[in-house]
């Protein structure tokens, strides 16, 4: 069969790899270059956990995600996940935290639970007194992206692939089998599938309404010098309790340390809005992290963004959250 394969980001890179080894004919066309870093998956490092409830999407998919990923690593020659494992730090009750916590008990997986004094003295970065508990897990760590992009793309070509980087799509007839690029050009194919990201709603505007698209800022933080060591051994922080939905990347891969919260998010229908961050906006996101984090202020950061979407409440399984049905893994 030949397919058409509309967006490079991780989601549609993975399925056309799947396609690519099922025997089918295989195209991919990206509208910039690949990696793209205003992909949902185009930042340097995303963060993957087995820490999902057992009857949700992501908890029915996480464990064929990690056996996706090992076959993946296989392809490509090399392992683009840093297996650090993951901590959670719990503020309130019933916080997410808790949740996750939940999660691993369902599906039987390990985890360490630590009272907070145990938990500050293994992780120095931690405020005494300002948290439940934390737990650790090593069934998690951090996805290096762009590596995993730029590793699929030569895959691909080396396979047999076409795979057409700064090739944008402006029309799909997904029942004619007929895409539209904006040069003019056209592809025809047996099936299209479109894995465009917060772009679906340039080609599929009907969708406005049942899919939202937001953009996220992110702040790039460096800690202070005396716990520079502390945060280059730690694991992930999955979440940092209470309702600030707030996880912290450490030193990854090359990458630097990353700071996101689910609070700090815009709302926007138009995917080539491309707005650069305000004065003061990384250490507006770096400060809600305080607490648990200790000595916060001390941190230098600086501000990125990327995009993510998700369908409207109450219409995605696994919690809300969008999921991709291709052997790729649900990352943060």
């Amino acid at each position: 069969m030949k397919v058409i394969v509309v967006g490079a980001g991780i989601a549609g890179l993975s399925t056309a790899w799947s396609l690519v080894k099922a025997g089918h004919s295989v195209s991919i066309v990206e509208q910039g270059p690949i990696p793209n870093p205003l992909a949902a998956s185009g930042d340097h490092h995303r963060i993957i956990r087995r820490a999902y409830r057992a009857g949700t999407g992501y908890g029915r998919l996480i464990t064929e995600a990690y056996r996706a990923w090992d076959e993946m690593w296989a392809d490509l020659g090399e392992s683009h996940l840093d297996p650090r494992g993951f901590v959670c730090i719990s503020r309130e009750p019933g916080d997410e935290a808790e949740e996750y916590r939940e999660g691993l008990e369902e599906g039987n997986f390990p985890f360490e639970l630590l009272e907070p004094d145990a938990a500050v003295k293994r992780w120095p970065f931690l405020e005494a007194g300002s948290f439940r508990y934390a737990y650790f897990s090593t069934e998690g760590g951090a996805l290096h992206c762009r590596k995993i992009a730029s590793g699929l793309a030569k895959w691909l070509r080396a396979n047999g692939a076409n795979v057409y980087e700064n090739s944008k799509v402006v029309e799909v007839d997904s029942e004619a089998g007929h895409i539209v690029l904006e040069s003019g050009e056209t592809m025809q194919a047996d099936r299209i599938v479109v894995a465009a990201g917060a772009w679906v709603l340039k080609l599929f505007p009907e969708l406005d309404g049942e899919l939202k698209t937001y953009r996220t800022a992110l702040a790039y933080v460096e800690p202070p010098a005396d716990l520079k060591a502390a945060w280059q051994a730690a694991p992930v922080v999955l979440d940092v309790g209470g309702a600030i939905d707030g996880y912290v990347i450490p030193p990854s891969g090359g990458a630097g340390m990353k700071f996101g919260s689910g609070l700090h998010k815009v709302p926007t229908s138009d995917a080539d809005w491309n707005r650069e961050p305000v004065a003061g906006e990384g250490e507006a996101i770096r400060n809600l992290f305080s607490p648990p984090i200790a000595r916060i202020e001390e941190a230098r950061c600086r501000c990125c963004r990327r995009w993510g979407y998700r369908r409207s409440e109450g219409m995605a399984a696994g919690g809300g959250r969008l999921k991709h049905e291709a052997k790729s893994a649900a990352v943060q």
